[in-house]
C-alpha cells in the first residue's frame, strides 16, 4: 500500500531498505535544489567545504560581501541541522512517529514559499541574493541533519565528496589481491551492497542536478514547488498519524 510505504519511509520503525529509499529521494532534492539555486544566484548551497574556501579567499581578499555571504551560508546550514535535532528530540520525547517527518516537513514548507516568491523578491536583488543562499543552505542543514540521524551516520544526501570517497575505499578493497590467509584476520572484501548504495546516491544528485536545472530553466523559481511536493509525500503520513493520534486521545479524554 502506498500510504504504508510512505508512512515506513520516515517512521520510527526503519529497515536497511527504508533508509535507502529515503536516502535516494533526499539526495534527488539536493541535487535539484543545489542546481536551481546555482542557476538562480551563481551559489551552491550543499557545498560547505567550497563556502568556507570562499570565505578565506574573500578575507584575504578583502571581500567583505562574499565573505558576509558565506559566513552567513555557513551559518544557516548549522542552524539548519540544530533545527533538525531539536525537532527530533521533541518528537522522540513526546513518543511521535513524526521524530524524522517534522524536518523534512518544514524543508518542504520553505521550498514551497520560495519558489511561489522567488520571482517577486529577486527584485530587491541587494537582499535577494545573500537571503537565498542562507534560505537553501538552512534546508540542506535541515537534509543532511535528517538523513545522518536516520542512517547513522552512514548515509549524506547533500556531502558527495563523501560519497565519492567511500565509493574509492570500496574500489581499493575489491582490487587488493589477498595472497595469504593471516590467522584472525577477514579477507578484505569490497562490502557490494554499500556500493550499490553510494551509486545510487551519486546517481541521485546527479540525476536531480539535471532535472533541477533543465527545471529552473523552463520555468524559473517555480520548478522548486514539484521538489517541496515530493518531500510532502515522503514526510506527511507519519505527522498525519500523530495528528490523529492526538485527536483520537483529546476525544477519549473528554469522553
Amino acid at each position: 500500500m502506498p500510504f504504508d510505504y510512505a508512512r515506513r519511509l520516515t517512521g520510527s520503525v526503519r529497515t536497511r531498505r527504508e533508509d535507502t529509499h529515503l536516502g535516494v529521494g533526499l539526495a534527488f532534492v539536493a541535487g535539484a535544489t543545489n542546481a536551481g539555486a546555482f542557476l538562480a544566484v551563481s551559489q551552491y548551497t550543499s557545498h560547505m567545504t567550497g563556502i568556507v574556501s570562499s570565505m578565506a579567499d574573500s578575507l584575504v581578499l578583502g571581500q567583505s560581501d562574499v565573505f558576509l555571504t558565506a559566513f552567513g551560508a555557513l551559518g544557516a546550514f548549522t542552524l539548519g541541522a540544530a533545527v533538525t535535532a531539536v525537532l527530533v528530540s521533541y518528537a522522540r520525547r513526546r513518543g511521535l512517529t513524526s521524530a524524522f517527518a517534522l524536518p523534512l516537513l518544514l524543508e518542504a514548507a520553505l521550498l514551497l514559499v520560495f519558489g511561489v516568491l522567488g520571482a517577486r523578491l529577486q527584485l530587491v536583488h541587494s537582499l535577494f541574493a545573500p537571503a537565498t543562499v542562507s534560505l537553501l543552505c538552512f534546508m540542506m542543514g535541515l537534509q543532511n541533519a535528517v538523513i545522518t540521524k536516520i542512517s547513522k551516520s552512514e548515509i549524506r544526501t547533500t556531502h558527495v565528496t563523501g560519497i565519492v570517497t567511500d565509493l574509492g575505499i570500496e574500489l581499493g578493497k575489491s582490487l587488493y589481491v589477498n595472497r595469504h590467509a593471516i590467522a584472525g584476520e577477514p579477507r578484505i572484501m569490497a562490502d557490494r551492497q554499500r556500493v550499490r548504495l553510494l551509486t545510487m546516491l551519486l546517481g541521485a544528485f546527479f540525476a536531480g542536478g539535471v532535472i533541477g536545472a533543465v527545471g529552473f530553466r523552463a520555468i524559473g523559481y517555480s520548478a522548486t514547488i514539484p521538489l517541496a511536493v515530493v518531500l510532502l509525500g515522503l514526510a506527511a503520513v507519519p505527522a498525519v498519524d500523530d495528528v490523529r493520534s492526538a485527536l483520537w486521545e483529546e476525544r477519549r479524554s473528554d469522553g
